[in-house]
């Protein structure tokens, strides 16, 4: 909570008394400092006047000025597995001193187990949940508080989803979100739907995604698929929560099942490398959208409209040079479309004849 003064003249302060093992400072939730806050350390982490050791549930890649970072070694502190925290529960259960040993305390295996898995790697969780089952089991007529699972699931009715709407875990959640469905399997999109709605995010948020990935990652190989994801948006904005999961359930499966393309996507980014990269071309003439024909103008050059001919195709060149951006996969209906391309390259060739 310190401003910039305060945390400059306590370096100062360091920096003055320090000894030849230098001081140690210590900053708990570091990504709450500002970027002011973090930049003032920098020159006693530089000098050598601090031995800075941050801690941050978050990434330090993204909440972290990356000056600090560079100059630093990141340590990731992974949950614990669900054995070592079983080994922790017994060890607490057994210590008088620290712990709940003076309790008289039987807890059955299958409770354990639930207390740890349910607190997912948190030791601290973990912890709790066993301390409020103990306190809360009054002893039997031998003395003995039992814990069952019945016991365990009642102190530890539902989980905590670490699931922060504008941290790490709303964004990797919705990665895992899209890329299950970019990669079809419908069952692992549904998962993370529900965690994303048990967490309470915004489901237009997500009805948003679900538009984006039906252009990206379905695209023309099921055109009905933005119009879905377009429909669920729609409804999840009319119906509300929580019967919006539904909607949002639906269009999720359909999106993950459906076949896949990126081939749109592909070609308006590669497109649009042309245009940045300083391939600008002028419209032709023809094209305009006034067009008055020049004097000696070759008639030839004016503009034809396609339905004035076989099959409303007629060859005519639509752009200066000769550049293939959209190329349709044989999945679903773009082999459909592949066929159509096809046969107007016949016709292009033939009209060349």
């Amino acid at each position: 909570t310190s401003n910039v003064a305060a945390l400059r003249k306590i370096l100062e302060t360091s920096r003055r008394i320090s000894s030849s093992t230098g001081t140690i400072l210590f900053i708990d939730e570091i990504h709450r400092f500002n970027k002011a806050q973090q930049d003032v350390l920098l020159p006693y982490v530089e000098d050598g006047s601090i031995t800075l050791i941050g801690a941050t549930t978050h990434n330090p890649q993204m909440f972290v000025n990356t000056p600090l970072t560079s100059r630093s070694i990141v340590f990731e502190l992974v949950p614990i597995s669900e054995e070592e925290i079983i080994d922790l529960l017994k060890r607490a259960l057994a210590d008088s001193e620290r712990g709940l040993g003076d309790k008289n305390v039987t807890i059955d295996d299958e409770a354990l187990s639930h207390i740890a898995m349910i607190c997912e790697g948190d030791a601290r969780k973990a912890l709790n949940s066993l301390e409020i089952a103990v306190l809360s089991t009054l002893p039997g007529p031998d003395d003995i508080r039992h814990i069952d699972i019945a016991v365990a699931q009642e102190c530890v009715q539902r989980k905590i989803i670490n699931y922060d709407r504008d941290e790490d875990g709303h964004y990797n959640t919705i990665s895992a979100f899209i890329k299950s469905i970019r990669g079809s399997d419908p069952d692992a999109a549904i998962y993370w739907l529900a965690k994303m709605v048990e967490a309470g995010e915004d489901p237009r948020f997500i009805a948003r995604r679900l538009v984006i990935s039906a252009a990206e990652d379905i695209g023309n190989a099921d055109p009905r698929a933005i119009s879905v994801a377009v429909a669920t948006m729609h409804a999840v904005e009319f119906v509300g929560m929580p019967e919006g999961r539904i909607n949002l359930a639906q269009a999720t499966t359909y999106l993950a099942t459906a076949p896949k393309s990126n081939a749109s996507y592909k070609a308006i980014e590669t497109a649009s490398a042309d245009i940045r990269s300083g391939r600008i071309m002028e419209v032709p003439e023809k094209l305009r959208n006034v067009h008055v024909k020049s004097v000696g103008k070759d008639l030839s050059d004016e503009y034809k409209y396609p339905h004035d001919f076989p099959e409303s195709f007629v060859e005519q060149d639509y752009i200066p040079i000769a550049k293939k951006y959209y190329t349709p996969t044989s999945n679903g209906y773009e082999d459909t479309i592949s066929r159509r391309m096809e046969r107007l390259n016949k016709l292009r060739e033939q009209s060349s004849w």
